[in-house]
């Protein structure tokens, strides 16, 4: 019951944060579905880190990590596009 209670605490926690960094982010800069695909792949980051550090079978570890891998690319993946996008705006001068 209480690996329960901790893992619901850290899930409505990762939905604030989630939420948190959406509505943070000008809509000039993001489409609304860039920004939200974003925030569910750092959601799905805790959830991965959770599910390989729980260690409860190899196969979870494995799927685990796995998960962490491939959310963190995502994750680092939209912020390069984010700082692209962002480089677009920039006068000629700002650039060099």
């Amino acid at each position: 019951m209480e690996l329960l209670v901790t893992t619901l605490t850290i899930f409505v926690l990762a939905i604030f944060v989630g939420f948190e960094v959406i509505s943070k982010v000008p809509p000039i800069l993001h489409t609304p579905l860039m920004s939200g695909s974003n925030a569910i792949s750092g959601i799905t980051l805790i959830g991965a880190i959770i599910s390989a550090g729980s260690q409860y079978t190899t196969l979870t570890t494995i799927l685990g990590f796995s998960a962490v891998v491939l959310a963190t690319i995502n994750v680092v993946g939209g912020f390069l596009v984010t700082h692209r996008m962002l480089e677009m705006f920039k006068g000629k001068k700002e650039r060099t």
